[in-house]
C-alpha cells in the first residue's frame, strides 16, 4: 500500500538499485488494519490443518528458493552470501516448525472444586497483531513473528524496516501464493515515525511484536501499554564474552571473531565486550589481532568476502563515531577501524578491536551495532562475572572455559536471557525461546513453543 516510491540501494554498491518500493502512510496503515480486522473472524476459526497446510507450503517454497532469496537478502542488507542463504533457510525452518505448532495448541480439562462442574482452559488468537521488524535480519525476524501469529489464528499488519523492503515483499508474496486469504497478512512499508507509530496507536491493533532500538522500543512499550494492548519488544544488547585462563585459545578466538564481527557485527546478540582474565589476556589479544587482520571485507556477493558492508551511510557514520569515542576515552585501537575502498561504492569498514578499556567507558555501555568490540582485562572469574553482569542489558552472555565448575556456575549466574559456553553469543535455534532480561527485552519470549504465550489469550470456561 502507498502512492509514493523509494529506491532501495545495495550497501555493497550504491549504483545497484535493488528496486522501487511503495512508501505508505498512516492512511495506508489504517486501511491495512481494517482489512485485518475484517479477515479475523473467518481466519480465527479455520482448522489447525488449514493453517498448517498454508504455512507448510510457504516454508517449502522459501527453502526451495534458498539461493535466489539469499542473494536478494545479501544484495539488499549486506550480509555475505553464505549468511544470506543461511538466514533464508532459517526462515523456512521457522515456518515448518510453526506449521506444526498450529496442530499443537494445548489446553486442559480439569475438575472443578465444586461438584458436577467441568473446567476447560483453552487458548484463543489475540486478534490483529502489528509486526514491526528491523533491517538486520530481513527475512528471519519477520518469519519468527508472522509464522506464530498466523499459526494461532491471528491476522497481521506487517511493517518492515525501510532499508529492507525487498525481502519483506517476497515473504508476503510467498504466503499469499501459499493460500493465505485476503486481509490475513497486510504489508505496509514506510517510515517508523508515521507507519510504525500508527501501528502502536491504532485501537484496533490488539498486540504489537517489535524488534528494534532501545529508545524506540521503550516508547513503543509506553504507547501500546497505555491503551491496554499486548506488546512484546526485543531491543538492544551489550553482550559479554568471558575468556578464562583455562580456555582453549583457538575455540575462544573463533567464538569472539564470529560473535563479535560476523554479519558485520549488526546483531543484537553480538559480543561487543570481551572480558579476559590476566593469565590469557596477552595471548588472546595477539591471536585475535592476527585473526582479524586476515578477515576479508568486501562486496556481499563476492565469493571471498567474509565481512560484508555496513548496512547504510547512517550506520557507517555511527560506527566511525563510536571508534573515535573509544579512542578519546583512552581505548587502544589494536586493529581495524578504518573505512575501506573497494571496486564499488559501498560502506566497507575494517572490524575494530580495542584493548585497555574499562566497563564504565561508553564503548562498553552503549550498543554500537557494528563490527566494533572492546577487550576488558580482569583478575579472575569472580571479577569477570561481576563485569559481565554490570550492564543495563541482558540478552546473551558467553564464556570460553574448560572448567565444568565455572561453566555451570556461569550458566546459572550470568544475568542474561541466553548463555553460551564455548560457542559465540550470536546464533540461536528456531525451536527454543529467544529473549533477554532488563533493558534487552520486554514481554513473553519469541520462537518455539513459547511463542504461544504472546500470540494467544487464555480462556477459562465452566460448565455443568
Amino acid at each position: 500500500m502507498g502512492s509514493q516510491a523509494a529506491e532501495n540501494r545495495s550497501p555493497s554498491d550504491q549504483s545497484d538499485i535493488v528496486g522501487l518500493y511503495c512508501v505508505g502512510d498512516a492512511s495506508s496503515l489504517g486501511a491495512a488494519v481494517a482489512a485485518a480486522r475484517d479477515a479475523f473472524p473467518a481466519w480465527s476459526v479455520t482448522t489447525p490443518q488449514q493453517r498448517f497446510a498454508i504455512l507448510d507450503r510457504a516454508a517449502t517454497e522459501i527453502l526451495a528458493r534458498e539461493e535466489g532469496l539469499g542473494r536478494l537478502l545479501s544484495r539488499e542488507e549486506g550480509k555475505t552470501l553464505p549468511e544470506g542463504r543461511a538466514e533464508v533457510v532459517r526462515a523456512g525452518m521457522v515456518f515448518k516448525y510453526m506449521a506444526g505448532e498450529a496442530l499443537r495448541n494445548p489446553g486442559d480439562v480439569l475438575p472443578s472444586v465444586r461438584p458436577g462442574i467441568k473446567v476447560e482452559v483453552t487458548r484463543e488468537p489475540v486478534g490483529v497483531v502489528g509486526v514491526i521488524t528491523p533491517w538486520n535480519f530481513p527475512i528471519a525476524i519477520p518469519a519468527w513473528k508472522i509464522a506464530p501469529a498466523l499459526a494461532y489464528g491471528n491476522t497481521v499488519v506487517f511493517k518492515p524496516a525501510e532499508l529492507v523492503p525487498a525481502c519483506a515483499w517476497e515473504l508476503v508474496d510467498i504466503l499469499h501464493r501459499a493460500g493465505l486469504p485476503a486481509g490475513v497478512l497486510n504489508l505496509v512499508m514506510g517510515p517508523g515515525r508515521t507507519v510504525g507509530q500508527a501501528i502502536l496507536d491504532h485501537r484496533d491493533v490488539d498486540a504489537v511484536s517489535f524488534t528494534g532500538s532501545v529508545g524506540i522500543g521503550r516508547a513503543a512499550i509506553s504507547a501500546v501499554a497505555a491503551r491496554g494492548a499486548k506488546i512484546q519488544a526485543e531491543m538492544g544488547g551489550k553482550n559479554p564474552f568471558v575468556v578464562l585462563d583455562d580456555a582453549d585459545l583457538d575455540v575462544a578466538v573463533e567464538a569472539v571473531t564470529n560473535g563479535s564481527f560476523y554479519s558485520t557485527g549488526q546483531r543484537c546478540t553480538a559480543s561487543s565486550r570481551i572480558i579476559v582474565t590476566e593469565g590469557i589476556h596477552d595471548r588472546l589479544l595477539s591471536a585475535l589481532k592476527a585473526r582479524l587482520s586476515r578477515l576479508r571485507v568486501g562486496h556481499a556477493l563476492h565469493a571471498d568476502t567474509e565481512i560484508g558492508p555496513v548496512v547504510d551511510r547512517r550506520q557507517f557514520e555511527q560506527d566511525l563515531r563510536y571508534i573515535e569515542i573509544a579512542r578519546a576515552e583512552g581505548g587502544v585501537l589494536e586493529v581495524g577501524g578504518e573505512a575501506l575502498v573497494r571496486d564499488t561504492e559501498g560502506f566497507f569498514l575494517q572490524p575494530a578491536l580495542f584493548s585497555g578499556t574499562t566497563n564504565d567507558m561508553r564503548i562498553n555501555r552503549e550498543e554500537v551495532f557494528g563490527p566494533v568490540a572492546a577487550v576488558i582485562r580482569v583478575k579472575d572469574y569472580e571479577e569477570a562475572l561481576q563485569v559481565a553482569s554490570d550492564t543495563e542489558f541482558g540478552l546473551s552472555a558467553g564464556i570460553a572455559t574448560t572448567s565444568i565448575r565455572h561453566a555451570e556456575h556461569f550458566k546459572r549466574h550470568a544475568r542474561s536471557g541466553m548463555v553460551m559456553v564455548n560457542v559465540p553469543t550470536a546464533g540461536v535455534d528456531y525451536h527454543v525461546p529467544f529473549g533477554g532480561i532488563r533493558g534487552s527485552s520486554y514481554g513473553p519470549r519469541e520462537q518455539g513453543a513459547y511463542a504461544r504465550e504472546f500470540y494467544t489469550n487464555v480462556k477459562t470456561a465452566y460448565s455443568m
